[in-house]
């Protein structure tokens, strides 16, 4: 069973994508909105976790919330994938679940 696990709160405020990527079981898919792109951002305490995910996990964060804080695509992580809205919905649709991590 494929899962997409959906992460929107900020790792530098509650342990959400910490919970996530302890239960993602290799192949599985993480989607990064709302406050949950600063996971993603380079340059981040945060970027050498994410960076062990990349080995395991599909990672992808969305555009429009990446811009709607000011940061532009090229301070995202190499390896996690910038998706749009239509990519959002691909990704719920290509996945059996899909895992909101709170």
């Amino acid at each position: 069973m494929s899962i997409l696990h959906t992460v929107n709160k900020s790792t530098f405020e509650r342990n959400s994508l910490e919970s996530c990527l302890k239960f993602a079981t290799d192949g599985a898919a993480v989607l990064l909105f709302e406050d949950g792109i600063y996971a993603a951002l380079s340059g981040t305490s945060v970027e050498p976790v994410m960076a062990g995910a990349l080995g395991k996990l599909n990672v992808y964060v969305l555009g429009p919330d990446l811009k709607a804080r000011g940061f532009s695509e090229e301070r995202v992580i190499k390896g996690i994938s910038v998706v749009d809205y239509a990519g959002f919905v691909d990704l719920a649709a290509e996945h059996d679940k899909v895992q909101a991590w709170l």
